[in-house]
């Protein structure tokens, strides 16, 4: 467990790399904001989540419950999820938010770095209020991130 990183993962480099590279600049880790944001974009009133499907129990074929300590995993998995509810409902009034998960950019659903960057960059400089990327070209972009199929926001 402490080899796990947080901060600094392979997804997170590639994405900040790419965006980077399209001309866009940002800060990392904002600690003044609810969830501590992975990619922070002031200018485009922007944050960025990137999650790994296993932490944040994402429903594709990287997600697996553990075999062993059952009970303790899905309690802390499970918190997990809450607290990234509580967390997008916290900061939606106020931002615009992307979540980019991890099987959008590894796996056997994976999509082109290029294609992703570019859904991206198309999401940053448009209006709407909520991302999601996940594996292959499922990238959802809306105004109210309630509608996202499987987001549900405690009332």
């Amino acid at each position: 467990m402490a080899s796990i990183r947080s901060v600094n993962t392979r997804p997170e480099l590639i994405i900040r790399r790419g965006l980077h590279r399209l001309g866009y600049r940002y800060s990392l880790h904002s600690s003044k904001l609810p969830g501590t944001p992975d990619i922070v974009l002031r200018r485009h009133n922007a944050l960025l989540f990137i999650h790994g499907c296993f932490w944040h129990k994402h429903t594709c074929h990287l997600f697996r419950w553990p075999k062993t300590r059952t009970q303790f995993w899905k309690n802390k998995i499970n918190r997990n999820v809450q607290r990234d509810a509580d967390t997008l409902d916290i900061l939606k009034d106020n931002w615009r938010i992307g979540v980019i998960w991890e099987c959008s950019l590894k796996g056997k659903n994976r999509l082109c770095i290029s294609e992703l960057l570019n859904d991206l960059a198309s999401w940053i400089e448009s209006t709407s209020s909520y991302l999601e990327i996940e594996g292959i070209s499922k990238t959802v972009a809306t105004e109210d991130p309630a509608e996202v199929q499987g987001l549900q926001f405690p009332d």
